[in-house]
């Protein structure tokens, strides 16, 4: 299968979409997205993105803190870059 920009540019709108999502406290939407980003992703570097989010929103619905374990997974997860910057403001709010 060819490399598709287009469709790696669609995974890139999705981790965006997971990340706006969990900044408002739409778990559902943000598993939602963070499991087409994983399945947009022809690289491969959105694959631990749905698990992590997942726990995530678990422990958001148990009114629980997130660990920051868990924080880094999500920063490995996003990788590098703009959208990992709305990642630590999350964390740090």
């Amino acid at each position: 299968m060819a490399f598709d920009g287009q469709q790696q540019r669609k995974a890139l709108t999705a981790l965006e979409r997971t990340i706006d999502a969990l900044g408002k406290g739409d778990t559902v939407s943000a598993a939602r997205a963070a499991r087409r980003a994983a399945d947009l992703d022809q690289l491969g570097v959105y694959a631990a993105l749905p698990e992590t989010v997942i726990a995530i929103t678990d422990l958001h619905h148990g009114g629980l803190p997130v660990p920051d374990e868990l924080w880094d997974e999500l920063l490995a997860a996003v990788g590098p870059g703009p959208v990992a910057a709305v990642v630590e403001q999350l964390r740090s709010a």
